[in-house]
């Protein structure tokens, strides 16, 4: 069984070292690589030389471009739409649940407030993930993916 590759992209180094220390106990199964913003991560997706991460987790606000932007221009690029994309925020109101949703999002997370509680919601991630099909290889499309300018 392949690991699971997963890309984490959230601009709070806190919520980094957190996210990293909770999946450091399921590296027999996930590999987590993180960047800090939204431009960062688009730069590695479009890295022809990387492999491609099975599910993007996106923290809604953050700096320059949101998780919502970097959502858009996921789901509008014929080599990145078809890439599960999770959205975590410490937001539960509906408009942003919906606008996550009309743009694509595959699953749409509210923070935990504790440390247990993201515990939980990790374990309850890889559980579900770990399961799906997910296709394995980059699509093949002339020039790769479009980074925006």
């Amino acid at each position: 069984m392949q690991r699971l590759r997963i890309l984490l992209v959230d601009d709070n180094p806190v919520e980094i070292e957190l996210a990293e220390v909770a999946f450091a106990e399921h590296q027999e199964v996930a590999r987590l690589v993180t960047r800090t913003s939204a431009r960062a991560a688009l730069e590695t997706l479009c890295d022809v030389s990387v492999d491609m991460p099975d599910v993007v987790v996106l923290d809604v606000n953050m700096p320059l471009m949101s998780g919502l932007e970097l959502l858009q221009v996921m789901k509008s690029d014929p080599m990145l739409q078809d890439i599960p994309v999770v959205m975590l925020s410490t937001s539960a109101s509906p408009m942003d649940v919906k606008l996550a949703y009309t743009l694509h999002a595959s699953s749409y997370r509210v923070k935990a407030h504790s440390f247990p509680e993201f515990l939980k919601q990790v374990d309850d991630f890889l559980h579900y993930w770990c399961r799906c099909q997910l296709p394995r290889e980059r699509p093949r499309a002339a020039g790769g993916p479009r980074a925006p300018a």
